[in-house]
């Protein structure tokens, strides 16, 4: 299923993009808004797949909406403005629908969107795995990574960066989740929807941050609960 969230802020068609997400057998409707700073809000502690985004909209439109965030989420924007498809398309848009909007216009702008993103094969596949290391493919290579070497890892939109200690990052296409399934969960632990973090390398934590070095990991409200349970087993009072 693609997890979906819908912004608009006219009544009518946000209820008329809902319905045709509840009636698409493979989406999901997680979440509607009125308001593209309800949304912004949303998004920093939860994950979707795809956003649907007016672009007309009071107090931040939805072009500026999208520029603003980071999320690997897709978008197609909804207008009444034919003029906005240029600009729409520049931010990388998987498409744009002109209202009045039918469902036909829908269904094809989703399949698409499916068939385009969401239905080809990750294709970093797992070579071996035990509890030491795992192969990842990445550029056309094969490489292992040993668990230990890991510091954190960071999501990149349809990518994940690897970052390790003493040497370059790796970049492979995987989902976070799929990442964080098959990691072993007494090493580490998801503590933003962006970040997995080592939970041996950690040394300093500052203000609901991590610090690696000169980075900052933020650990959202989703996961605070969590890292703090892995915080009082082993804090010393």
């Amino acid at each position: 299923m693609i997890r979906c969230i819908a912004i608009d802020d006219e009544p009518l068609a946000l209820r008329q993009i809902t319905g045709y997400i509840d009636k698409t057998p493979f989406l999901q409707l997680e979440k509607s808004f009125n308001s593209a700073l309800k949304a912004m809000d949303y998004l920093n502690d939860n994950e979707v797949d795809l956003m649907f985004v007016d672009i007309n909209m009071p107090d931040l439109t939805g072009l500026d909406f999208v520029k603003s965030i980071s999320t690997s989420a897709k978008v197609i924007f909804t207008t009444a403005y034919r003029e906005y498809g240029y600009e729409g398309f520049q931010l990388d848009a998987a498409d744009y629908l002109v209202k009045p909007i039918g469902y036909p216009d829908f269904l094809k702008a989703v399949t698409k969107t499916k068939e385009r993103f969401f239905s080809k094969k990750e294709v970093t596949e797992t070579v071996e795995k035990n509890d030491r290391y795992l192969f990842i493919k990445s550029e056309y290579k094969i490489v292992r990574i040993d668990f230990n070497d890991i510091t954190y890892i960071e999501s990149m939109r349809d990518y994940v960066r690897i970052h390790l200690d003493n040497q370059k990052p790796i970049m492979a296409l995987m989902g976070m989740k799929k990442m964080e399934d098959f990691l072993p969960k007494s090493d580490f632990m998801r503590v933003h929807r962006s970040f997995i973090v080592n939970l041996n390398k950690i040394s300093t934590i500052e203000r609901n941050r991590i610090i690696f070095g000169k980075d900052y990991i933020p650990i959202s409200e989703q996961y605070k609960e969590l890292f703090q349970e892995f915080l009082d087993t082993r804090f010393l009072k």
